[in-house]
């Protein structure tokens, strides 16, 4: 057995905290800002993914999360998130998913213990400060007339943290980040902040693996790497036992 091919074993005393990027759901064919171009029928990121944006043009933003969500519709979980959800049942709640994807892939898989820190591409919220909790929602708005309001009299927006906003859940992340013993780290380039750093957030006792077809720009950072598509790498590399 090569040591690409070496299970990651997990003890019955470990605690498992996972981090998911894009790569996970490029594998089930949705598309990233990151992708070579990186536009959308001609716009920037920065056109479509900023408070800005939105106050400039509000019908275009939601015309680009509306196309969003139809393509994520479409799309279903790969063996990445299956194995990730079998995990999630071996260990209970000695499991922890933080995923960067704002798709809904990872709870049709299975999984129930994780947080969203970029937001959830199919729930929307108040634009305003009012108290409304943000809400599910697979509705398309593709015109300016069609973005719902609140009862307050806000716009509707997508529950995303654009660039500029601060991620979901920060504090949450970190107490569970602080209990782990294992970090797995699936898909993500190690290029966007804050989630390149958590796995610098890990005390040295912590046990940290990337999987992923390329190397992460803070490879250095891990334990071990395995190169590959986590789709293809992970449903034989998680092995639940005795600790290694």
């Amino acid at each position: 057995m090569s040591a690409a091919e070496e299970p990651i074993r997990i003890g019955e005393e470990d605690r498992v905290f996972v981090l998911t990027g894009a790569g996970v759901s490029a594998e089930s064919g949705l598309k990233t800002f990151r992708d070579q171009g990186g536009l959308w029928e001609g716009y920037r990121v920065e056109d479509v993914a900023t408070p800005e944006a939105w106050e400039e043009d509000a019908e275009r933003v939601w015309r680009f999360y509306s196309e969003r969500r139809k393509r994520a519709g479409l799309a279903e979980p790969n063996p990445a998130h299956r194995a990730l959800a079998e995990l999630e049942q071996a260990l209970g709640e000695r499991f922890f998913l933080c995923t960067q994807n704002v798709d809904d892939l990872h709870e049709r898989a299975g999984s129930r213990r994780l947080i969203h820190m970029h937001g959830e591409l199919f729930v929307s919220r108040c634009e305003n400060a009012c108290g409304r909790a943000p809400f599910a929602d697979h509705k398309l708005y593709e015109s300016e007339a069609e973005i719902a309001r609140c009862g307050c009299g806000g716009r509707i927006r997508p529950h995303i943290v654009w660039f500029g906003e601060i991620p979901l859940e920060m504090e949450r992340i970190q107490q569970e980040i602080d209990r782990a013993t294992v970090m797995l780290v699936v898909g993500t380039s190690g290029a966007v902040y804050p989630a390149a750093n958590f796995v610098r957030w890990a005390g040295p006792r912590v046990r940290k693996y990337y999987i992923g077809p390329e190397e992460p720009m803070n490879a250095a950072a891990f334990t071990r790497l395995v190169l590959g598509d986590a789709g293809a790498v992970l449903p034989g590399l998680l092995e639940a036992g005795n600790r290694e």
